[in-house]
């Protein structure tokens, strides 16, 4: 049940409102951006919130109980600080959102009606549709430990213990040549077997993506070739003489912790624990 601050309440008993819907998405790196519906920009705690953003929500739903509540914002990428990169770059993914009721006459008068985090971005052109999920959906993410044959240790973790700052798992490159928006050859690592790099992390050093860090799809040596596909698109063009650094990859299984990294003793997996074969096996007396 919402409690309505007096003000807003007795504007509301007047039966003539100057009431707007005000957005505030907050990013995992800390940047904040407000958007209003209303036709000019408001500013309240802290924050300005855009006119004429071209956002729009369909209508807020709550319900009892632990099901996710979730609603959908829609809008055009037409903000100056709202770009197609930034949002191809995954940089809203599972950004914080809490969605104001405001008096526009007075924004004073506002009662928080929703808080959430943004889901899946679907985009189709200059337009872009938002899932805003409620926070019951953390419930239904794991937490702590999984009992798994693999690892669920992030290599160079604390947990995993390896040190990732040396040669023999970080090597350097720039851009030789670009094959798509996600592929392209390189410069610089011709030492490293194929795969070494396969899902380790690449972070760009230079260029419009500096900072900008992706999970490594597929390293390839061929000859003196080496190509990498990564998982994501980069969030600005790839040009040649883009520089990065990259770290070793590991596919979390017990074979390549002890022969890519020596580091068996911190491996956070259950490499030995009985499968379905073990479940389905049938008793047989011995020597038969």
């Amino acid at each position: 049940m919402k409690t309505l601050p007096p003000g807003l309440a007795a504007h509301l008993q007047t039966g003539a409102t100057t009431l707007c819907w005000c957005w505030r998405l907050t990013r995992r790196d800390g940047l904040r951006q407000g958007f209003t519906d209303h036709d000019r920009d408001l500013v309240f705690d802290g924050t300005t919130f855009e006119a004429a953003a071209g956002f729009e929500a369909s209508e807020v739903r709550e319900s009892l109980g632990l099901a996710v509540d979730n609603l959908e914002i829609t809008g055009a990428l037409s903000s100056a600080s709202l770009s197609d990169d930034d949002l191809a770059a995954g940089l809203y993914d599972d950004a914080q959102v809490e969605i104001f009721r405001v008096n526009w006459a007075n924004v004073s008068e506002r009662v928080l009606m929703r808080t959430g985090s943004l889901g899946e971005v679907k985009r189709s052109g200059p337009a872009f549709s938002a899932e805003v999920r409620g926070l019951s959906h953390y419930l239904q993410q794991p937490r702590g430990r999984v009992f798994q044959y693999a690892c669920d240790a992030d290599v160079g973790d604390a947990r995993c213990g390896i040190d990732l700052t040396g040669p023999v798992y970080t090597g350097t490159g720039t851009v030789a040549a670009v094959l798509s928006e996600r592929r392209f050859t390189v410069i610089g690592l011709s030492d490293y077997e194929s795969d070494w790099f396969t899902r380790g992390l690449l972070t760009f050093t230079s260029g419009a993506a500096s900072g900008q860090k992706i999970e490594v799809r597929r390293h390839t040596r061929n000859g003196g070739a080496v190509e990498f596909d990564l998982w994501q698109p980069v969030r600005s063009p790839l040009t040649v003489n883009m520089a990065f650094s990259v770290t070793a990859g590991c596919d979390k299984t017990h074979t390549t912790c002890r022969a890519k990294f020596s580091n068996i003793a911190n491996f956070r997996g259950f490499p030995h624990m009985p499968g379905n074969d073990f479940l389905t096996a049938v008793a047989r007396p011995g020597g038969s």
